[in-house]
């Protein structure tokens, strides 16, 4: 068996030693830098060992700290960083790991890579090209002299960086179904013998819209617990600041490869035949529904698109699954992964700062506590802090939704985002935002603003049913504020947005409505937006 075969093995049964002891180590010619999200333990760097190469993985506060990031978050990549290194060593590799409270931690990547270059006398470092722009660029300016540097790649997405730019070339907008078609096509993915999509159509969205009427029951969560306590005491003795509940005696997110898989394994038969017909659903009763939670360890790398893709696949050939709910399951990862992270590598730097419709209020205080009487976002955001996780429509159309009407500043409304979930990574977390989520690139990936009154999120939930506020009223005290503040949007927008094809009947019900109820409706959205902390 080769060294590279044994890496996605047992779960350890005590924690790992995380360093490597000597203090005058045996000289190395080559250092591998892997970073927090690259744990892909099949990585072609791991067929073979080689004395001469150390692996090195470093817990540092220029990552926890670049934004505010929940607890879970940090835990769980730090458990999952140090489970890889003991799978490495258990294997034959040499790993050099910089624990976040080691006193030699310059608490940087070119920092420690400095010293560590020093203390080993290599000529070479080598590294996995990163996913986010700031680490590519800090590790792209990272020229020690007389140091052989190089970048691999990661081994891990259908695409490369720069074909989504080839594939959109001269087009003002960048629609995401035509790249996805083009993806299928390419890839072999859910066509039939003839090379054309079965069932006769590429897109079966219109099929998974319904809410959910509490059967079949939701599945209990398919992921193992671990007890990070201990780690999560050496994170906070180290200063980290984070926020959001640690859960660190029984944090659910998977450790390594291994784990993952299992998880996939409970998604494919139990819970994918499931998740197209409620795709698009909330209940308070069942935060999670139908959803995989495999984003965090695809975006950790532990797993790959190429296989999770295969396994929904083979669900439908099999008879186990319906189109419908794998077509939908695999469009969230071979056209919509890949496709905002083109969308990232073609417009960085400078997406992030990106701001369309010129909003600039900031997060109301319950974004960090989930205190809110509008109870959608107590319970979106209040799971968020909870769990480090939300489903895509509470992120969209619950939390995107009221931060895109209230006129939130998108940029602090990505911080957000990007510091609360655990499968957060600016590369696939920043168009969603920004883009999909805000319309701050005024259209670029979205054809339109997602935005709803209070009747889309009563018709999809049951988070209007107990409410402090009434779905049905558009003013007054008792009035649901997403009801005033969907006309509004529209009317302070309409320079921008009154000739989008898209929104023609919103605009013609705007138009229709008597001047004095429009005046109203603006009236009370103001005061909203002038009290946001107190909803």
């Amino acid at each position: 068996m080769s060294a590279g075969a044994t890496l996605g093995g047992a779960v350890p049964t005590a924690p790992a030693t995380v360093a490597e002891p000597s203090a005058r180590p045996a000289p190395a010619h080559t250092l591998r830098l892997v970073l927090g999200d690259q744990l892909n333990p099949r990585h072609p760097w791991f067929d073979q060992t080689d004395p001469q190469v150390v692996y090195v993985l470093m817990e540092v506060r220029q990552e926890t700290d670049y934004v505010l990031h929940h607890a879970q978050k940090i835990l769980a990549i730090f458990a999952a960083m140090r489970d890889l290194a003991r799978q490495l060593r258990e294997a034959g590799h040499r790993v050099r790991y910089v624990a976040i409270d080691d006193p030699s931690n310059r608490q940087s990547l070119p920092g420690n890579l400095a010293a560590l270059l020093a203390h080993y006398g290599a000529m070479a470092l080598e590294y996995q090209a990163p996913d986010e722009y700031r680490l590519d660029a800090e590790l792209a300016a990272f020229r020690p002299p007389g140091v052989q540097v190089t970048v691999v790649d990661s081994a891990h997405f259908y695409t490369a960086r720069g074909d989504m730019a080839q594939i959109f070339q001269g087009r003002k907008q960048w629609l995401m179904e035509h790249f996805y078609r083009q993806m299928r096509q390419r890839h072999g993915v859910l066509l039939d013998a003839e090379g054309q999509p079965e069932g006769g159509q590429w897109n079966f969205d219109h099929d998974n819209r319904k809410p959910w009427p509490g059967h079949p029951a939701a599945p209990p969560d398919p992921r193992p617990q671990h007890d990070h306590a201990a780690l999560w005491q050496t994170i906070v003795a180290a200063g980290v600041n984070s926020f959001g509940d640690p859960q660190a005696a029984a944090l659910r997110w998977p450790l390594n490869r291994a784990e993952a898989l299992a998880q996939l394994d409970a998604f494919i038969a139990h819970i994918l035949p499931h998740f197209g017909d409620f795709e698009d659903a909330i209940s308070l009763q069942a935060p999670r529904l139908f959803h995989s939670l495999l984003s965090f360890s695809l975006n950790l790398k532990m797993l790959s698109p190429q296989e999770v893709v295969q396994r929904a696949e083979a669900a439908y050939r099999s008879g186990h699954a319906p189109l419908a709910a794998v077509e939908g399951f695999i469009r969230q990862i071979l056209g919509w992964r890949e496709y905002v992270r083109g969308i990232y590598w073609a417009h960085m730097p400078g997406y992030d700062e990106r701001n369309a419709l010129g909003h600039h209020a900031p997060l109301p205080a319950w974004f960090w506590t989930g205190d809110t009487r509008m109870r959608c976002l107590q319970d979106a955001i209040g799971n968020s802090l909870a769990n480090a996780y939300a489903h895509h429509i509470q992120r969209l159309m619950v939390i995107g939704n009221f931060a895109l009407l209230a006129g939130l500043d998108p940029a602090a409304v990505h911080r957000w985002y990007l510091g609360v979930y655990a499968d957060a990574f600016e590369w696939v977390e920043l168009p969603n935002t920004l883009g999909m989520s805000q319309f701050a690139d005024g259209g670029l990936l979205a054809t339109k603003p997602y935005v709803s009154s209070a009747a889309y999120l009563d018709r999809m939930g049951d988070t209007c049913k107990g409410c402090a506020y009434d779905k049905k009223q558009r003013t007054g005290p008792k009035a649901c504020p997403y009801n005033a503040l969907y006309w509004d949007f529209f009317a302070r927008h309409e320079a921008q947005l009154g000739h989008n094809f898209r929104l023609g009947m919103v605009y013609r019900n705007l138009h229709k409505m008597d001047p004095a109820t429009l005046q109203s409706l603006r009236e009370h959205a103001a005061d909203l937006r002038a009290r946001l902390d107190t909803l």
